[in-house]
This record gives C-alpha cells, structure tokens and sequence, in this order.
C-alpha cells in the first residue's frame, strides 16, 4: 500500500460538489501548482466525438495549477480511477505539487497516449466544473479558463 494520501485535481475534479458526489472523502483542500506541466484538452472524450477532457503534458517552464486535496484515507484514491476510466483512459502516478506551506507528493493523473489527440476542445458544461474551483487559481490561471470559455461559447 502507498503512504501518499492527497490527490491533485487539475481537470473537472477541482469542482469540489462533483468530488463529494464521487465519494472521495477528503479532509481539506488547497491551491496547488504542478510545475513542468500545462494543462491541455487533449483527452477524448468516449462519449462525445471531437471533444477534449482535461490532461497535463510535460511544459517545461509551465505550470498547472489545481486542487491538492487531502484524502481522509490513503486507500480513498481508489475511488477515482472508475471515475477516470484507470488503467484505459488515464493513467494514475504520483507527482510533487507545491502549495503555500511546502511541497507534497500526490497522486494524479495522465491521459494514457492512445486516447491523445490535438484540436479538441472541452464543452462548456466541462469547463465550468473547472472554474468551479477558482478559488484555488491564481488570477492569471483562472483569467485563461474564463477567456477559453468565452472563446467556445462565441463558436
């Protein structure tokens, strides 16, 4: 059993209702920042054709930002992975997120490279479980979500 017991959310998990309605007993929650990384709607989507979920790729010099919950139970990760279509359509790993007081490892996830495709974009309903999380972005990150959203909405 691993000893990691906090979970980064950088996609529609950082809804907090949705992760409550999922099950994941967590007992705090605060901004975190993947270093490295950009968030990109690369994902397919398995239901819908040409569509992008959520998924972070090696940026040097980016940065994704999101939600580093702490899980009431190291074993409360588990029940995330249906939700993320684990091992098929994401991949789980362990990943440091840094945060006000330090840095810790955690648990995410990446979108396995046979469901990667470029030129998707996520629908607005997809969005707005991000933006939900504003809270926990910086200015800058939550400003890009809101001009993205607004980009999609005038298609």
């Amino acid at each position: 059993m691993s000893r990691i017991s906090h979970y980064f959310a950088y996609g529609s998990n950082m809804n907090r209702a949705r992760v409550r309605q999922r099950g994941l007993r967590t007992v705090g929650a605060v901004a975190g920042q993947l270093d490295g990384y950009a968030l990109a709607f690369n994902k397919m989507s398995r239901e819908h054709v040409g569509v992008g979920h959520a998924n972070i790729v090696f940026t040097p010099g980016s940065q994704a930002e999101g939600v580093l919950y702490e899980l009431a139970h190291r074993d409360e990760i588990h029940k995330m992975d249906p939700f993320e279509r684990a091992p098929w359509n994401y991949g789980r790993d362990v990943v440091q997120i840094r945060h006000a007081t330090g840095v810790t490892w955690a648990w995410t996830y990446f979108a396995n490279p046979a469901v990667v495709r470029m030129g998707l974009n996520p629908p607005l309903e997809y969005l707005d479980h991000l933006l939900a999380g504003r809270e926990f972005l910086s200015e800058a990150y939550l400003a890009w979500l809101l001009t993205k959203r607004a980009e999609l909405a005038d298609v």
